[in-house]
């Protein structure tokens, strides 16, 4: 059977064998594996169409595609697979407790609150733990994952529970789902004087999607117009059933603002964990978990929140996180204190990573460091590239010169306190519905301050900077304002959100309008070899600002239309601003200016679009 030609390429025959390709691969990789050039892969894509190089990261779709044409099944492999793969080489593997039946010991339940925002939520972890974050929460709003552990009197009998508080607002969806996979229980918080919302249903899906029993916290029963009931009603329409009802839901009835009931709702907790569930996990073999939440402290480095699920994890330990590693150099607890290991269900801080690992990634403890690189280094290149196969727009010879002509596109770098507001964010911006004629592109994204390196290709891309919850370190403010690139700082996410869909919807260029500033006019001028020629001006209104766009009008005529005030002094002392009927000195980016010209200052302010 002669070999087939694909685009006019005479190339290999496949004759339905099947190809693995991981997520993100590029033509090299697809001729490594079928042993030809991968400038006849380049060339036959090109004749069929589409313009690729040899070494872009290429979409599962392109893959399939030319693997068709030569009649190979390509089969792309998901990330998880490919990291279930990768474990297996260094004769790992993560989800499983290692050891006979004996060797499981009982740990405390995993608790994750969830609800719609303003519902209580942070109250009622406060409530449990007697502290206080909501307060401290921009806008009210918790915007972190955090993780605590209570111990609890039930039946006479100390027990401990693991608490994970998600944020509440609707962008943390992908926090939210991760923390009900994390969990054991999930305790959902209802406002009894305001009803199931958009994210209380939500949260029900995350918890029943990751088959975790639930139990209802109806909140606020101290409010005029609560109406506990009406709440039992709603709920049953999504399958949960109190069991006054005849159902196998718990509800309870509580005020977290005045600990009413909160003692009942931990003995429920502990009742449908000891009733529904099994929760055993070995804790003599090496630690493995997830981390619920990381983010960069400027003076202890990369800090990761994380919820031990099996084994010990103890101080000294070579560990890797998603495409972090390194080794446990300190660990300390919700309270600030030192902690020399960690057990199942047991939240700590984990201090020695390398680099900021992402919220959700699993935590796994390797034999020696060499390996946690490894593993690290090749989970990092295959984000690289199949984030490189997501962003790649495919691009056909017909609409090359449709998109050559594009413009209208606004890039973002994100940079935040932790990775799971990163995450969050990017996709709550990525959401963002516009225009096809306008598109929006993060380029780069990362955990910590904004630093010079994001200012530098913020300026060779055109892109704006969001510092969620950070500021800029070091030169980077200097840098940019030198670049002329806007650094954005939020601490509330629908702002950003809302700045950002302004910006994209008034995009072709922001509107400005002409605010005139003052008049002042030459009464003298004055030679210097330093800085060329001096106005002594008479300030007639308004103000001359330094710095300020102005013009230059002689007998009423406007001889320069755009011109810079470059200094203003008023008697020796430089000024920022000099005021109507006052004298000044200064000087402009036109030299040929003489006694009786009027000098009309003038800013340009951006005018909102209807």
């Amino acid at each position: 059977m002669r070999a087939p030609e694909v685009g006019g390429v005479r190339l290999p025959d496949g004759r339905g064998q099947t190809l693995r390709l991981a997520q993100g691969a590029s033509l090299s990789d697809f001729a490594d594996k079928i042993d030809v050039n991968p400038a006849q892969l380049v060339q036959a894509l090109f004749n069929l169409g589409e313009m690729v190089t040899a070494t872009q990261s290429v979409t599962p779709e392109t893959l399939q595609l030319l693997g068709e044409e030569m009649g190979f099944k390509i089969q792309v492999v998901s990330p998880e697979d490919e990291d279930r793969e990768l474990l297996e080489s260094f004769d790992l593997s993560f989800g499983e407790d290692e050891g006979d039946e004996d060797d499981l010991e009982r740990r405390p339940p995993v608790v994750t609150v969830m609800g719609h925002v303003d519902h209580g939520k942070t109250r009622l972890l406060d409530s449990i733990r007697s502290a206080k974050v909501g307060e401290g929460e921009a806008g009210g709003i918790t915007q972190h994952i955090g993780a605590y552990q209570v111990t609890v009197p039930v039946d006479e009998v100390d027990r401990t529970i693991t608490f994970i508080d998600t944020p509440g607002h609707e962008a943390f969806t992908a926090m939210r789902a991760r923390g009900a996979k994390s969990t054991d229980i999930a305790i959902i918080v209802v406002a009894a004087d305001d009803g199931v919302m958009p994210q209380t249903v939500e949260a029900i899906n995350h918890a029943q999607a990751a088959e975790v029993p639930i139990v209802v916290a109806v909140n606020k029963i101290d409010k005029e117009g609560a109406q506990p009931d009406k709440i039992r009603g709603q709920m049953t329409e999504y399958g949960l059933v109190p069991e006054e009802y005849g159902g196998d839901t718990m509800f309870v009835d509580i005020s977290a603002k005045q600990g009413l009931n909160i003692d009942s709702l931990l003995e429920s907790v502990v009742l449908t964990a000891d009733a529904s569930l099994d929760l055993r996990a070995n804790p003599d073999m090496d630690a493995q978990g997830v981390a619920i939440e990381a983010h960069l402290d400027r003076g202890r480095g990369p800090v990761a929140t994380v919820l031990i699920q099996r084994g010990t994890l103890r101080v000294g330990d070579s560990i890797v996180a998603g495409d972090a590693y390194g080794r446990v150099r300190r660990m300390v607890d919700e309270h600030g204190e030192d902690v020399e290991e960690a057990a199942p269900s047991r939240p700590v801080q984990v201090i020695g990573l390398t680099s900021v690992c992402g919220a959700g990634d699993t935590l796994m403890v390797v034999e020696e460091d060499r390996t946690a690189r490894q593993i690290a280094d090749r989970r990092n290149a295959r984000k690289r590239n199949a984030l490189a196969a997501r962003s790649r727009r495919r691009i056909s010879l017909e609409d090359l010169d449709s998109h050559l002509k594009e413009t209208s596109q606004l890039n973002l770098i994100v940079k935040g306190d932790n990775s799971g507001t990163v995450e969050a964010l990017e996709e709550a911006l990525m959401g963002i519905e516009v225009d096809d004629e306008v598109q929006l592109r993060v380029i780069d994204r990362g955990v910590g301050a904004v630093t010079e390196t994001n200012v530098n290709l913020a300026a060779a891309s055109d892109a704006v900077i969001i510092g969620f919850n950070v500021r800029a370190e070091g030169k980077a403010t200097e840098m940019a304002n030198r670049e002329g690139v806007d650094i954005r700082y939020y601490s509330i996410i629908y702002q950003a959100i809302d700045e950002i869909e302004a910006a994209l919807k008034g995009m072709l260029k922001p509107i400005y309008e002409e605010k005139q500033l003052g008049q002042a006019e030459i009464r003298q001028l004055f030679r210097s070899s330093k800085v060329g020629t001096i106005a002594g001006c008479m300030v007639l209104d308004g103000i001359m600002r330094r710095n300020a766009k102005a013009r230059l009008i002689r007998d009423g005529n406007v001889v320069v239309e755009e011109m810079t005030v470059s200094s203003l002094r008023r008697e020796k002392d430089d000024a920022t601003e000099v005021r109507e009927g006052f004298e000044c000195g200064l000087t402009v980016t036109y030299s040929d200016i003489k006694v009786g010209d009027v000098i009309e200052t003038y800013e340009l302010v951006e005018k909102p679009r209807d």
